[in-house]
C-alpha cells in the first residue's frame, strides 16, 4: 500500500517546513522534491506500458528516493518555476528546456495514480483566475463586490460615476525585474478623471468600495474551517501592504450559509484547500455581512494566529491518505 507524501515545494518553504514536521511526528514518510532542481541532483525515470497501466518508476534527489508507486499524497506548495533551472541558457533553448521539464517530469508529477492531491497543480491554475472565482462565489450566494474588469475608457469611467468610489486591484502580482526583484500593487482607491487612453492597453478590475467594518482571513482545509478578523492599526484600505507583524486578530464565527458555500466553492474547483478573503459589512453575524473578495488555492496561512491548528489539518489529510484513505 502506498505509504509517502511528496511534498513538491522550494528549498527554502517555512510553511512546508511545519507540515513535513508534523509528518515526521506521526511517523510518516516524507520526500521533498523542488522540480526544478531536475538535473545531477534530480533525477527521475517513469514507464508505463507493456502492461504497466500507470507511471512507475524512481524519483531521486540527494538525499531522498521514492518510487513513484509508493506516493500516496502529494502537498502542491510553491515549487521554483522550471525557467529558474535553466535561466543561464539562450532565450530559444531556456524555453524548450523549461518546457520539456514541465511537460515530462511535471506531467509525471501530476499524474501520479490514486494520490490524493493538496492542491493538484491544475485545479490550483484553474481556480486562480479572478473572473472565474468571482461568478462562482456569486452563483454559491454569496455576496460580491459590484465588479468591472475592461480596458475600455467609457465602461471604466460609467461603471465609476455608478459605484463612485471604485477600487482597482490587480489579477495577478508583479512579476520578477531583471533583477530578480518582485514587488506588489496594493488595491487602492482610483480617480475616474484619471483614466485615460493608457487605459485600453491592458485588462483592469475595477470594484465598489465596500464600507468595510473589518476584514476576514478564512482558511479551508478539507472540512475543517478557520478564520480570523484582520485589522490593519493604520487602518489601510488593503491590509497586505504594511508590517503583518502589527496586524490585530481575532478569531470570528464564520455563518453557516458562508461556510457551506466554501466547501461548494472548493468541490466546483476540485480544491482540498485554501484561503479565503472576505469583507465585513457589519458585525458578521449574518451571511449578508460577508463580502467575498477572492480566493487563493494556494495562499500563505503560516503568518495567522491558529497556523499550528491549521498545520495539523494539513498532516491529518495527507497522513490518512497514506493509511488507505486517498483517491
Amino acid at each position: 500500500m502506498a505509504s509517502t507524501v511528496l511534498v513538491v515545494t522550494a528549498l527554502e518553504d517555512v510553511t512546508a517546513d511545519w507540515v513535513i514536521a508534523a509528518l515526521n511526528e506521526r511517523e510518516v514518510p516524507v520526500v521533498r522534491v523542488d522540480p526544478a532542481d531536475i538535473g545531477p541532483g534530480l533525477s527521475f525515470g517513469a514507464r508505463i506500458g507493456a502492461g504497466v497501466l500507470a507511471w512507475a518508476g524512481r524519483l531521486v534527489t540527494g538525499s531522498r528516493e521514492v518510487e513513484l508507486g509508493e506516493v500516496a499524497a502529494v502537498y502542491y506548495r510553491r515549487p521554483t518555476p522550471y525557467a529558474a533551472r535553466f535561466e543561464h541558457l539562450p532565450a530559444q533553448q531556456r524555453d524548450f528546456a523549461a518546457a520539456e521539464a514541465r511537460h515530462g517530469l511535471g506531467g509525471v508529477l501530476n499524474h501520479l495514480h490514486g494520490a490524493t492531491y493538496v492542491n493538484h497543480p491544475s485545479a490550483v491554475t484553474a481556480a486562480d483566475f479572478k473572473p472565474g472565482q468571482l461568478q462562482l462565489a456569486a452563483q454559491l450566494g454569496l455576496v460580491i463586490p459590484p465588479t468591472l474588469t475592461t480596458n475600455d475608457v467609457k465602461q471604466a469611467r460609467k461603471f465609476a460615476a455608478d459605484h463612485g468610489p471604485v477600487i482597482y486591484k490587480t489579477f495577478r502580482s508583479l512579476p520578477r525585474d531583471v533583477d530578480g526583484h518582485t514587488g506588489a500593487i496594493w488595491a487602492q482607491r482610483v480617480d475616474p478623471d484619471t483614466f485615460d487612453a493608457t487605459l485600453t492597453v491592458t485588462a483592469h478590475l475595477f470594484q465598489a468600495e465596500i464600507p468595510k467594518t473589518g476584514d476576514v482571513r478564512v482558511t479551508v482545509v478539507g472540512k475543517k474551517v478557520f478564520a480570523q478578523q484582520i485589522a490593519a492599526p493604520d487602518g489601510a484600505l488593503d491590509w497586505r501592504r504594511g508590517d503583518w507583524d502589527a496586524l490585530l486578530h481575532a478569531p470570528i464565527a464564520v455563518p453557516g450559509a458562508v461556510e457551506t458555500a466554501l466547501h461548494s466553492y472548493l468541490a466546483t474547483f476540485g480544491l482540498v484547500f485554501g484561503c479565503f478573503d472576505f469583507g465585513l459589512t457589519g458585525d458578521g453575524n449574518v451571511a449578508e455581512d460577508w463580502v467575498f473578495i477572492e480566493c487563493n488555492p494556494n495562499g500563505q496561512w503560516g503568518w495567522l494566529p491558529d497556523a499550528g491548528d491549521i498545520t495539523a489539518a494539513f498532516a491529518d489529510i495527507l497522513s490518512t491518505s497514506t493509511e488507505g484513505g486517498g483517491r
